[in-house]
């Protein structure tokens, strides 16, 4: 198996990202629209749309981070990964990305903007290769890394997910 990933790895191109995981940008529009969110958006453009592949492996996890514009994920390749969620409401649930639709996995799905999101191999030994495209496009000044201890304030009762999916 860990021939299969660094062979993904080389061929797909891929970086480390600081959120965990390999990716790599594949497309970025070369329009551009006004930021929604900033008061002068004349002044603060994104790009239209980003999309990167992304490859996650068992053992690690994307960690919990929120971004500012919708990230559809679509899953290629590899084992189901869980894209586990919390709304601003206070509310949990955890999507399962994978190719056997009649045991409830999905090939895409939509992380709200402004939820806190964190992914992870659902197997212990494998991989998950997926897409993820973000519209308005994807800026790191619009992407924030959980802190632990303040997302242990905001949603206690997810204590242990946190625990395990945070890392500062």
């Amino acid at each position: 198996m860990e021939n299969e990933i660094n062979q993904l790895v080389e061929k797909l191109q891929l970086q480390p990202h600081p959120e965990g995981g390999f990716f790599r940008e594949t497309y970025r529009s070369d329009l551009y629209i006004p930021a929604p969110w900033e008061k002068d958006n004349a002044s603060s453009r994104r790009s239209l749309c980003t999309a990167i592949l992304f490859l996650i492996t068992s053992g690690n996890f994307s960690a919990f981070h929120r971004i500012r514009s919708y990230e559809c994920w679509h899953f290629y390749s590899g084992q189901p990964l869980l894209v586990h969620q919390l709304s601003p409401e206070g509310s949990y649930s955890c999507i399962r990305l994978g190719i056997r639709v009649q045991e409830g996995q999905v090939f895409q799905h939509v992380v709200p903007a402004g939820y806190w999101f964190a992914s992870e191999v659902e197997t212990e030994s494998g991989f998950a290769l997926v897409g993820c495209t973000v519209a308005p496009g994807f800026d790191f000044a619009d992407f924030e890394l959980a802190e632990r201890n303040n997302l242990l304030q905001m949603y206690p009762e997810q204590g242990g997910l946190i625990e395990r999916l945070t890392r500062i």
